[in-house]
């Protein structure tokens, strides 16, 4: 079962992303799932936490990522959703964790590890 949900929108060859506030690196909206949640539902809450006046429509199960961090050897456990449609204003509502949403080409930006394995797959 995936530990966490990551949403990947695709407009016009961009995708929508957001910038950690802590280290600056962009990623893949979404985040870790909770005990009681499965893993839409936790998709569903990390987006209406990071970016509550986003609506996004049509989600589905794009893959199960098991794999290991080339990097750190950190597992990863996601569950990646794809959205067919995305409507609303980019605004963040978790200021802790992030300061930007864009929709941005995935391409030469400095991604999380999991955004990474994410945007290698993709057909951006």
């Amino acid at each position: 079962m995936a530990k966490s949900s990551k949403l990947v929108v695709i407009k016009g060859g961009k995708v929508l992303l957001v910038r950690r506030k802590k280290d600056g690196l962009w990623m893949f909206p979404g985040g870790r799932k909770r005990r009681d949640e499965n893993a839409k539902q936790c998709l569903r809450r990390e987006i209406a936490e990071e970016l509550p006046m986003l609506k996004v429509g049509g989600i589905s199960l794009w893959k199960k990522a098991t794999t290991r961090n080339k990097t750190s050897g950190r597992k990863m456990s996601d569950a990646i959703f794809v959205a067919k449609k995305s409507s609303g204003k980019l605004k963040i509502g978790d200021k802790k964790e992030l300061d930007r949403a864009e929709w941005r080409r995935p391409r030469g930006l400095k991604l999380t590890p999991t955004s990474r394995y994410i945007r290698d797959r993709l057909p951006v």
